[in-house]
């Protein structure tokens, strides 16, 4: 029986990734353009308040733009942006951004060692598991598993999500990934996501 759930949760990844290998990025480069004003032109966003995606995973990015538009994940700015975009257009989109690089920014020294003890170790005393069991040593992410690239986000932006996530407020009830960090976020103080987000917009994730 072990083995069977195994094969069929193998199965089920490889379904997963071949749902999201049709994307093209030269193709997107072009339809990526709708996307420049708020995410820059090649993902590095110039405005905190608005995520890198550079780099970023394709299946993540096209299953976040695919809970956007069929309203799972409410974004009211770009709601109206996705909803004239095709599953081709959104994959396209993806591929093409997930091919450039991100460019972290800097960490705040005075939250360093808090944002780091967070990021690798966690907090025992309040059960926060470490960061870099999900996202990895350098935040380069887990693509089978699902879990985003974050090394080098804006700590504003990463802050906002954090809070949001603690709230409730970031995604819907139906999405899992979602869940678990509004478990793990529940037990953060606003000072413990103030230093890891800073801690993560100067982490550079691998090459």
């Amino acid at each position: 029986m072990k083995h069977l759930m195994q094969l069929a949760v193998g199965l089920s990844l490889i379904a997963c990734l071949s749902a999201h290998a049709s994307g093209d990025a030269d193709s997107g480069l072009a339809k990526s353009a709708i996307c420049a004003a708020c995410h820059g032109s090649d993902g590095n966003s110039a405005i905190p308040n608005w995520p890198k995606i550079a780099g970023q995973h394709t299946a993540y990015l096209e299953r976040q733009l695919g809970l956007i538009k069929n309203g799972q994940r409410p974004v009211p700015e770009m709601a109206g942006i996705v909803a004239t975009l095709s599953d081709q257009d959104l994959a396209d989109i993806s591929a093409y951004f997930s091919t450039q690089k991100i460019i972290p920014g800097l960490t705040d020294e005075s939250l360093k060692t808090n944002g780091e003890q967070l990021y690798r170790a966690g907090n025992s005393e309040t059960e926060i598991p470490a960061c870099m069991s999900c996202h990895g040593p350098v935040g380069e992410g887990n693509p089978l598993s699902g879990y985003p690239s974050i090394a080098g986000q804006h700590a504003t932006y990463t802050e906002k999500m954090l809070t949001g996530f603690r709230s409730g407020t970031t995604w819907g009830e139906s999405d899992e990934s979602s869940e678990i960090m509004a478990t793990v976020t529940l037990r953060m103080t606003d000072d413990e996501i103030k230093a890891v987000s800073s801690y993560l917009q100067g982490l550079h994730a691998l090459d």
